[in-house]
């Protein structure tokens, strides 16, 4: 996919006149491609540097077939490659340049899918227990602990990860089983969790070109990200070669990656990889990506167009449109917070999303007490329920060599850190502020909390929050409350039927068929020869968005959590009758195996939304809230019996059926019986799992649901209004007859001073008294003195 066009003849452009430039010629990722190609004879054709092929062949087969005998004994392509991006060749392409990343995509969650699978096996009871050895290859972690991409402080942090949670960061990881048989999920209906992730949820890993619908077309490998497909999946450029009435092509023959590489199509021209790129995976699972976006799905279809139509599938869903974050809104990318290790990997293996992540909010916020460079590394990253204590983490000065190839940026006084130790290579201070280069070309100056409350900027509201409140800071994520809104899928059902020879594709056996060109089975169009057993179906309960409920994550510290996934289990067999229906596995707890109780294996998940908002969510919605806390919307009081069959037909007024035929209108839930948003009683006993990754995550406990609950506290004055206390009702009549009107203001105000003068009336009380004390005290020294005296 790369040409760099210039005066020197180039035999691949007889076909392909018109292709756009992959990179400006002056750039220099474009001159080093010209360069190289040089080195290989072909001086004035770049295409042949990173596709292959042979340039003095005449026909189109004969061209797209081989490389230039330089590449034979030298680095570059072996033979043809339609998307130099695969992750099957890249080592020969962008593994040139680009030696580090490409190295340590094979590891990388988005290439292993780690997270999905262990989420998947344990839902279908717990397949590999506790441990995340499973993955979409074999795989393994270098043999030099010092492979590891980052500095030496960011290596010897993740160490300490690993001991702490070595069931999430393993050494080696081994391929999923094949799909299974029908002959062989009839005997074991667990299996099915196969066909369920090979035809479901694998298809978005970078080994693989992914599913062919609207908002899911994406290249393979690099190209996943850094080649532009619009949703519609049309190509919009102007190679003859390539149709333009026909979806699945790059919008463009142009690379999006960096402020430096600039993508025109037609009048627009944009730096930086869109945020939609990055959605073409993000919308499943956790859905961070189309939550930044303000996507909440939905199961209607509003609104109409001007022919009536409604709104088209996206994702294949349907979404409302919420606020964005406001990061998005001011105009930030994904790219711009997350670093090259949390999107490429460090090399090593991670088995959950909160492995390779090493931001976090204040990295660049910093606290009201501290600006960013003035916070311990590990502080709000600590896998610790203690705020990390320790010496400034300062500044870095300059950038490893891998870094510097892209964008750079004048430093200033320094790059700030990550939490675990890696410079940000476009996050700078300068002076008290921070500066933020943006992929887009914006830059942006950041006040960081500490300097925005010395100059007053900061609410009363917010200063109580984040300032006065210091377990806020200290046990919080900041997005606890700046997350005002989360995607809460409650009740993931999941059929997975083997009758009438039913068979579907195996995305992960599509993307292992890819031969010497990287192409997969997508790619060449043989999807059919990769068709499994059995059809996946999928339906939920309900869906929120309001108030997410709080747990502790695996950082130790209190986050927004959603239903990640509560999977119900429905398995049909060959013969068409169900060999499970509505089943829930349940699950050992394997945090705390010594209790020897057992868990509905249905997951709550901690997450950050990305759904930040300036104004952040009220305080009652957590402290006022039963859901919060994790006892279930209305505090799980208003669900039925799922246990047993639900029946609505007519009955007499004692409930026995009245017609002899009449259908079941909800089949009874095996092994749960509850309201899916309910996780913890108020005795603290787990009634789901919360979070199967780490080992500090779980529902609030006791303490923490003591200190949160603040509920009924309206009753603590009301129950004495307006009869209850003769002062209190004195009080009430006096502000009738005057007329006062007691609004939300004059309530709050009301309150206030009444805390305060009962806190000065217990303070000098307790002063009084102790007066009092001490004069009885000396009184009756006095008195026994004048006895000895007498």
């Amino acid at each position: 996919m790369i040409m760099i066009f210039t005066a020197y003849a180039n035999s691949c452009i007889e076909c392909h006149n018109g292709i756009e430039d992959i990179r400006d010629p002056d750039t220099k990722m474009a001159q080093a491609i010209a360069k190289k190609a040089q080195k290989a004879g072909v001086k004035g054709n770049s295409c042949v540097v990173c596709h292959g092929g042979d340039p003095k062949a005449s026909t189109k087969e004969a061209a797209h077939r081989g490389t230039l005998p330089y590449f034979v004994k030298h680095e570059g392509p072996k033979e043809f490659y339609p998307d130099p991006g695969s992750p099957w060749i890249n080592k020969n392409t962008c593994g040139m340049c680009h030696k580090e990343q490409v190295d340590a995509q094979m590891n990388s969650l988005m290439m292993t899918e780690q997270g999905k699978i262990h989420g998947t096996l344990y839902s279908f009871g717990g397949l590999e227990g506790y441990e995340h050895n499973q993955g979409n290859y074999d795989t393994k972690n270098p043999e030099d602990p010092h492979a590891r991409l980052g500095t030496l402080k960011y290596k010897k942090y993740m160490q300490k990860l690993a001991k702490l949670n070595p069931q999430v960061y393993p050494d080696k990881m081994m391929e999923i089983p094949k799909a299974p048989t029908p002959e062989e999920v009839e005997k074991n209906p667990k299996l099915a969790a196969y066909t369920y992730l090979r035809q479901e949820c694998l298809r978005c890993h970078t080994g693989s070109k992914g599913r062919q619908k609207r908002g899911d077309f994406r290249g393979i490998g690099c190209s996943s990200c850094h080649i532009p497909y619009s949703n519609d999946g049309f190509y919009e450029g102007a190679d003859p070669t390539i149709p333009k009435d026909k979806p699945g092509h790059m919008l463009v023959h142009r690379i999006q990656s960096s402020r430096n590489a600039k993508v025109t199509v037609h009048d627009v021209t944009y730096t930086g990889v869109p945020v939609e790129t990055c959605s073409t995976c993000h919308n499943r699972g956790k859905r961070i990506g189309v939550s930044y976006e303000g996507l909440m799905e939905t199961a209607y279809k509003p609104t109409y167009d001007d022919h009536g139509n409604t709104q088209p599938k996206l994702h294949t869903k349907h979404y409302l449109h919420l606020k964005s974050d406001v990061h998005m809104r001011k105009g930030m990318l994904c790219q711009d917070c997350h670093t090259t290790r949390d999107l490429h990997g460090d090399g090593f293996l991670s088995g959950a999303t909160l492995g390779p992540v090493e931001i976090e909010c204040q990295d660049c916020h910093g606290t009201t007490k501290k600006y960013p460079w003035e916070l311990p590394l590990g502080y709000s990253d600590e896998f610790s329920t203690k705020p990390m204590k320790g010496a400034p983490r300062g500044l870095a000065k300059s950038l490893a060599d891998y870094l510097k190839k892209g964008t750079l940026f004048e430093s200033r006084d320094g790059y700030l850190l990550t939490a675990r130790g890696n410079p940000y290579k476009n996050v700078v201070k300068d002076g008290d502020d921070v500066i933020v280069y943006l992929a887009s070309g914006k830059d942006i100056r950041l006040k960081p909390l500490k300097k925005l409350k010395r100059d007053g900027k900061i609410s009363q509201k917010g200063l109580i929050a984040m300032d006065r409140i210091s377990k806020h800071n200290d046990r919080m994520e900041c997005y606890t409350c700046h997350d005002t809104w989360a995607p809460q899928c409650y009740g993931c059902h999941v059929k997975i039927d083997y009758s009438k020879n039913r068979k579907e594709i195996d995305w992960l056996g599509a993307a292992h068929a890819h031969d010497i060109h990287g192409a997969t089975a997508t790619m060449r169009g043989t999807l059919k020869e990769h068709l499994v057993p059995g059809k996946v179906t999928e339906t939920r309960s309900y869906l929120r968005w309001e108030n997410p409920p709080l747990v502790q994550n695996g950082e130790g510290r209190i986050s927004p959590a959603m239903p990640g996934c509560q999977v119900v289990v429905s398995v049909i067999g060959k013969s068409g009758k169900a060999i499970l229906q509505n089943h829930v596995f349940m699950m050992p707890d394997y945090k705390h195996p010594e209790n020897k109780k057992r868990l509905p294996g249905i997951v709550m998940a901690s997450v950050h939304s990305h759904t930040v908002q300036k104004e952040a969510r009220e305080c009652e919605s957590c402290h006022a809230n039963p859901a919060a806390m994790g006892y279930g919307i209305q505090g799980g009081k208003v669900w039925g019996d799922m246990g047993e069959d639900f029946i609505v037909d007519l009955k007499t007024a004692d409930g026995k059926m009245i017609p002899a035929r009449y259908k079941v209108q909800k089949p009874k839930i095996e092994n749960f019986n509850m309201d899916w948003s309910r996780f913890v009683d108020e005795n603290g006993t787990w009634l789901q799992t919360v979070d199967n990754h780490w080992n500090l995550a779980g529902p609030l406990d006791n303490d923490q649901r003591a200190r949160l609950d603040r509920r009924g506290v309206c009753l603590s004055c009301h129950k004495t209004i307006p009869k209850g206390d003769l002062a209190v009702s004195l009080m009430h009549h006096v502000a009738e007859a005057a007329g006062v009107k007691i609004d939300n203001p004059m309530h709050k105000d009301i309150l206030n001073k009444t805390m305060r003068i009962g806190a000065w009336v217990q303070v000098l009380g307790g002063m009084l008294g102790a007066l009092i004390l001490l004069y009885i005290l000396y009184i009756i020294r006095r008195a026994l003195r004048g006895r000895k005296g007498g």
